[in-house]
C-alpha cells in the first residue's frame, strides 16, 4: 500500500511523469497523492500476449490491476480460464496471471489505480 499524501494536488494525464509505449498501445503514468496511477490506451488489435509479453518476459501478465474502463472493450482471460469482457463504466480487479485483448474497432482506455507503476516498464 502506498504512503498516501492527502495534501491538495492537481495532475493531468496530458503531462504524465512517465510515458511508456509498446506495440499498439501506451501507458501514461502520473504520481499524485503518494500513488502512481496509469492511463492505459490500447489500439484495436492490441493483445497483451503479443504486444507486452516480450517486454514483461513472463508467460502471462503478472501485474495485478484495479481498473476503471473508460472506453472500448477488453476481453480478459485469467490463467484459470475464466474469461469476461469489460467495457465503459466497468471496474475490474485482476490478480496476477491473465491475458487481455481489445475487442472491436474502438481503442480501449482504462485508468489503473494499482499495477500501472511497473506495467510495460523496460528494464
Amino acid at each position: 500500500m502506498p504512503n498516501l499524501d492527502h495534501s491538495a494536488q492537481h495532475k493531468s494525464f496530458r503531462d504524465p511523469e512517465d510515458l511508456r509505449t509498446f506495440p499498439n498501445g501506451k501507458a501514461e503514468i502520473i504520481k499524485v497523492g503518494g500513488a502512481e496511477i496509469g492511463r492505459l490506451t490500447f489500439a484495436p488489435g492490441w493483445k497483451w500476449s503479443a504486444d507486452v509479453k516480450p517486454i514483461a518476459q513472463t508467460s502471462s501478465c503478472e501485474a495485478p490491476h484495479f481498473q476503471y474502463h473508460v472506453s472500448g472493450k477488453l476481453a480478459i482471460q485469467m490463467d484459470d480460464g475464466t474469461t469476461f469482457i469489460a467495457g465503459p463504466g466497468d471496474v475490474t480487479s485482476l490478480p496476477s496471471g491473465h491475458d487481455a485483448w481489445v475487442v472491436g474497432d474502438e481503442p480501449a482506455v482504462v485508468v489503473d489505480w494499482y499495477g500501472a507503476s511497473n506495467y510495460a516498464k523496460q528494464s
